[in-house]
């Protein structure tokens, strides 16, 4: 995969929405100088900042990694997926199994290695997810709840649902979900 200039999509979905960067950087929490130096490549955001700029921006996370083309395929072969694995938590790996965010669901697989979770906090988005274990056991911590599901079952994540899911077992756990609207 090329290199993909992560403020360059900024100023692009900014421009489209007719934003400034001081509202958004209100929006997402963040000084304007600092998303200025997002966008100009001077700094490099957190997976979390990134996540309050694309909810600011009304875009999917994943918008901000994709390659530009021509085209869209409706194919994406195995070794072409777009994987994200983030600083702060190495033990965690998503990948876009969707051609792209646009249009009104997103697949995406998660590998959660031993003693990993996705998030400190319970996190909550707009859309709609369900989620199948592929493999391994995994606790979800759903609001107030933890459920652990085992490889096979699936559960069903209704919008604005907090949640986080927790690995603290001795296997990696592999989970494929779907969203709808895309959000990640």
């Amino acid at each position: 995969m090329s290199d993909v200039n992560i403020g360059e999509k900024i100023i692009e979905y900014r421009n489209q929405k007719q934003m400034t960067i001081k509202e958004v950087a209100q929006i997402a929490g963040v000084t304007p100088s600092m998303l200025s130096q997002i966008e100009r490549g001077l700094s490099n955001p957190s997976i979390n900042t990134l996540k309050m700029i694309a909810k600011a921006l009304e875009v999917p996370l994943f918008n901000f990694f994709k390659e530009n083309k021509n085209s869209e395929q409706l194919v994406v072969r195995k070794d072409k997926r777009i994987k994200l694995t983030f600083p702060e938590n190495n033990n965690l790996m998503y990948e876009m199994l969707s051609p792209s965010s646009n249009g009104d669901i997103q697949l995406m697989s998660m590998d959660l290695t031993p003693s990993t979770q996705t998030s400190e906090e319970l996190m909550d988005h707009i859309g709609e997810e369900v989620a199948v274990v592929l493999d391994g056991t995994v606790d979800l911590h759903l609001e107030k709840e933890i459920i652990t599901l085992y490889k096979g079952d699936s559960v069903k994540i209704l919008p604005h649902m907090r949640h986080k899911w927790v690995n603290s077992y001795e296997k990696t756990s592999k989970i494929i979900f779907a969203v709808t609207p895309p959000s990640f």
